[in-house]
């Protein structure tokens, strides 16, 4: 892997810097333009990360972090957990960009922002120079999701350290969900849902699901970061699969923004709020993601995984379309419910189910799972009826007994559908299912809810 960058990448990278910089001064010409300053963030968000990757690649290196391609005849180190890099360039932007966001209502409510001069009324003195209209639960949602997505960070750093064992590990997202959950309850707290049309006669309108909303949301962050983490092995596949579901929820957000939806839409502000999250992750993504595709220059390591799959749960909970989310991470439910047996060693399950590489062919095949001794008759007749389905490999010796399966992984699944082929090749496969799932999905959402509720909030 190169250290340096070339010239033309240094030139596109500085004129891509300079042009966003440009933008974000002229931002405050008029009301601080939130938006189009957040696209000036993801852009300085994608130069900086790129330009880190490079530079930082022979230090990680030199701490350990490093890792062997298993999926390459030439097993060369490269740099490992190179995600960390990715999520403290997107932390920082989104601390940078605080002011933006709230610009309006800092010089609204305040006597600084060019209204120095205006004479303050008594009562206005006696409130706080009229604070007490500073729109202060969205604040503390935006430091929430500041806080929540720091922890995951820390924690996932800790994972790439330490390598803890999953059991361990699968409900770190569920602690750093904590500050996010706490806001969510002191602000908005709504844990009703809405009731579908066949069942309100005997439901009401309403439901309250009280504190089992809140596990609902906890549950939620704990499946959205370790769904990305299951789903795992080859180039480019944690970061494709991210940015995908990142490019889907900012088409979905985009419906509900001018000329799509009427303004002012009530739900407008969350899914502003959303894309102010999301679009200088796709920002860091996309750097991350020319480093990791195949050939990989670089991993993504743990952190990145958890860091992507709480951006996604932060996003939905706060912006207030978990449900939607859920529809858009329907091929991760499919792959941990796929992965279960193994993921509780029901069926053998090696440390490393990633794809195996025919060195004669260059292509890869399913990896597999050796059974040392028979399993349980009922396990047994479970895994030959998903090889009469083919959503299994399974082999058995000359009494009939299994020997072997594939690996439980859309993955290795993917391969048993479509036979052999070349690591790139799997990768743009998954993620084009990825697409059209996450189309389907926002279909589903927005035209066929309409079939067992009243109304969409489109």
């Amino acid at each position: 892997m190169a250290t340096t960058l070339s010239a033309t990448e240094s030139l596109s990278l500085l004129s891509l810097s300079l042009a966003c910089v440009g933008i974000l001064a002229n931002t405050f010409q008029g009301d601080g333009a939130p938006l189009v300053a957040s696209i000036a963030f993801s852009g300085l968000a994608f130069a900086s990360c790129y330009a880190l990757i490079r530079w930082l690649g022979p230090a990680f290196m030199r701490r350990g972090f490093k890792g062997r391609d298993l999926c390459k005849l030439k097993q060369t180190e490269i740099p490992e957990t190179m995600g960390a890099v990715c999520a403290m360039v997107y932390i920082f932007i989104l601390v940078v960009f605080i002011p933006w966001p709230f610009y309006k209502d800092i010089v609204a409510a305040t006597s600084g922002g060019g209204n120095r001069d205006v004479m303050m009324e008594l009562d206005q003195v006696e409130t706080g120079r009229l604070l007490h209209k500073f729109p202060h639960n969205k604040l503390a949602s935006y430091l929430s999701a500041i806080l929540s997505l720091q922890c995951i960070v820390l924690l996932g750093i800790g994972d790439d350290l330490f390598d803890i064992r999953w059991r361990h590990k699968v409900l770190i997202p569920a602690i750093a969900a904590i500050p996010m959950l706490i806001v969510y309850f002191v602000d908005f707290g709504v844990t009703q849902i809405v009731v579908p049309t066949p069942l309100r006669p005997y439901l009401g309108d309403l439901v309250d699901l009280g504190w089992l909303y809140y596990m609902y949301m906890a549950l939620l962050s704990i499946f959205s970061a370790n769904g990305i983490n299951i789903l795992a092995g080859i180039n480019g596949i944690e970061v494709g699969q991210s940015l995908v579901i990142a490019l889907l929820i900012v088409f979905n957000d985009a419906l509900y923004l001018g000329p799509f939806a009427p303004y002012p839409h009530p739900a407008t502000d969350s899914h502003l709020f959303s894309l102010y999250l999301l679009l200088p992750f796709i920002g860091v993504s996309l750097a991350l993601l020319m480093h990791n595709w195949y050939p990989a220059k670089v991993f993504v390591g743990d952190t990145y995984c958890y860091f992507a799959g709480m951006v996604f749960a932060v996003d939905g909970i706060l912006g207030h379309f978990s449900k939607t989310l859920m529809l858009l991470l329907l091929p991760q439910a499919f792959n941990f419910v796929y992965s279960a047996p193994q993921l509780f060693h029901l069926v053998p399950c090696p440390r490393h189910r990633l794809p195996h590489l025919n060195a004669r062919t260059g292509l890869l095949e399913c990896s597999r799972a050796e059974f040392k001794r028979p399993p349980a008759r009922p396990i047994a007749e479970v895994l030959k009826l998903l090889h009469r389905l083919r959503l299994l490999d399974v082999e058995t010796g000359d009494n009939g007994e299994i020997v072997s399966c594939s690996n439980l992984t859309i993955l290795n699944l993917w391969l048993v559908w479509f036979g052999p082929m070349r690591e790139d090749r799997l990768a743009l496969g998954i993620l084009g299912f990825q697409t059209v799932v996450g189309l389907l999905g926002l279909f589903v959402r927005h035209r066929m809810a309409l079939l067992i509720f009243t109304q969409d909030n489109w």
